[in-house]
C-alpha cells in the first residue's frame, strides 16, 4: 500500500518535473520572441521618426517665401540630402 502511494507520488513528481521543464523551455522561447519583436518595434519607431523629420523638412521647404525656381532648387537639394542621409542610415544599420 505504501509502496503504491510512493510510486504514485514518484510518477506525479516526474510529471511535474517534465511539465516544469516544458514550461521553462516555452518561457525561454517567448522571451526570445519578445526580444525580437521589441527590436523590430524599436526599428519601426526609428523609421517613423525619420519619416516625421522628412515631412518637417518638406514643410519647411514648402513654406519658404522664395520664388518658384529657387524653391524647386532648394527642394531638390534637400531631397538629395535626405537621400544621402537615408543611404548613410541604411549603411550604418547594417
Amino acid at each position: 500500500m505504501i509502496q503504491e502511494e510512493l510510486q504514485k507520488l514518484e510518477k506525479l513528481a516526474l510529471q511535474a518535473s517534465n511539465k516544469l521543464l516544458e514550461i521553462s523551455e516555452e518561457n525561454q522561447q517567448l522571451r526570445q520572441k519578445l526580444s525580437e519583436v521589441s527590436g523590430a518595434l524599436d526599428k519601426k519607431e526609428q523609421e517613423i521618426e525619420h519619416f516625421k523629420n522628412k515631412i518637417k523638412i518638406s514643410n519647411i521647404v514648402d513654406n519658404q517665401p522664395v520664388n518658384p525656381e529657387q524653391s524647386t532648387e532648394m527642394s531638390d537639394l534637400i531631397n538629395n540630402y535626405i537621400q544621402e542621409i537615408d543611404h548613410l542610415i541604411t549603411y550604418l544599420s547594417e
